[in-house]
C-alpha cells in the first residue's frame, strides 16, 4: 500500500495566537491520537499535498521528534475563504485495534450489460469499513463482469476478507441502466413487430 512520508515538529505553544502564527509560516497544525499518547504538530502544507488531493486510500508516516507513527487520516479543516488546509488529525495505527476508514471502489470486468448497449452508472466510489490495520488496503475491488441491464450491484455483494463494511446492505453500488438509443431501437423493433 502507498504511504507518504511527513516530517513533522512537536508543537509546544497552543492556542490562537501560536496557531496564527504556525499558519503564516505556511505550516499546518496536526494532531495524532489512537495511540499510547497523543501528539500534536506541525509540517509544511506542501507535505500533505499527495496524501490531502487523491481519491486513493494512502497510510501516513509520520516522523516528529526521532519517533515514527503510522497513522491513516482521520479529518481534515479548510479555510473557508481560501481554501487552504488549516488542521489534520491523524489516527495511530495499532496492530490489534480496529480501525474506521473510508476504502475506495475500484469496479473490474466489462459488464454485460454495457456490452448489450447499456450504460454503467456508478452511484458509490468508497466505503466506510472496519478492520485490523493488517486488512486494510489500497481498495475494494468488484467484479461487474456479471451486471447486466437494469441491475444493480450492492453493497452487500462487496466482498472484502477480514473488512467489516459499515454502509446499508441495500444501498446501490453500481447498475446498468438502459440507454436512450437503445429504449429508441427497442420501441422500434416493437412497432415493427405489431405491423406484421
Amino acid at each position: 500500500m502507498k504511504t507518504i512520508t511527513i516530517e513533522g515538529q512537536l508543537r509546544s505553544e497552543f492556542g490562537k495566537q501560536a496557531t496564527r502564527l504556525l499558519r503564516s509560516e505556511e505550516k499546518v497544525p496536526c494532531v495524532i491520537y489512537g495511540g499510547a499518547e497523543t501528539v500534536s504538530f506541525s509540517a509544511p502544507a506542501t507535505a500533505f499535498k499527495n496524501l490531502v488531493y487523491t481519491a486513493e486510500f494512502q497510510l501516513a508516516e509520520i516522523k516528529v521528534d526521532g519517533k515514527t507513527f503510522r497513522c491513516i487520516m482521520k479529518d481534515l479543516q479548510f479555510d473557508t475563504v481560501t481554501d487552504e488546509l488549516t488542521h489534520v488529525d491523524f489516527l495511530e495505527l495499532v496492530d490489534d485495534k480496529k480501525v474506521v476508514a473510508t476504502l475506495p471502489l475500484k469496479l473490474t470486468g466489462q459488464s454485460i450489460g454495457v456490452k448489450g448497449g447499456g450504460k454503467l452508472v456508478v452511484k458509490m466510489k468508497s466505503l466506510k469499513v472496519k478492520a485490523l490495520p493488517k486488512d486494510l488496503r489500497e481498495n475494494l475491488e468488484v467484479d461487474i463482469t456479471n451486471l447486466d441491464l437494469n441491475e444493480n450491484i450492492r453493497v452487500e455483494d462487496v466482498k472484502a476478507e477480514g473488512v467489516e463494511i459499515l454502509n446499508s446492505p441495500r444501498i446501490p453500488v453500481a447498475s446498468v441502466v438502459m440507454t436512450r438509443q437503445l429504449k429508441q431501437e427497442e420501441a422500434a423493433a416493437e412497432k415493427d413487430a405489431k405491423k406484421k
